[in-house]
């Protein structure tokens, strides 16, 4: 009787919100990227650009930044860091600009994908 109970509470419950953002988690996650990136506003292109602004910021606009060929193209059609462009991204870097030179794998974890997103979002 209980388990019947719950079962239909759980049926009826409405659906569970996407999982939060948390800038602060971002952060740490962002470590991984700290390797080939910075995020202060004005910092030093490293590997890969600064990052600081790069959420609504076009694609492969740093100046002086040397990109690959293959970001230069997705960047002359129009690919902007938008949230879910990079949510694609940060999950799979080589689906989103094949042969681009970013050598990360991606994130897998959805938590932590929210997390940086939400970190990169606070510093643009």
């Amino acid at each position: 009787m209980v388990r019947t109970a719950l079962i239909a509470a759980l049926m009826l419950a409405p659906a569970l919100p996407a999982m939060a953002q948390d800038a602060a988690a971002g952060q740490r996650v962002f470590n991984q990227c700290r390797a080939c990136h910075t995020i202060e506003a004005g910092g030093r292109n490293g590997v890969g650009p600064n990052l600081h602004g790069v959420v609504g910021r076009k694609a492969g606009s740093i100046e002086g930044f040397r990109y690959s060929a293959s970001m230069r193209e997705k960047a002359g059609g129009g690919l902007t860091w938008d949230e879910d462009t990079l949510r694609a991204y940060l999950a799979n870097p080589k689906a989103v600009v094949p042969a681009g030179s970013m050598s990360y794998p991606g994130l897998r974890n959805e938590q932590q994908l929210n997390d940086l997103i939400a970190y990169l979002k606070s510093n643009s």
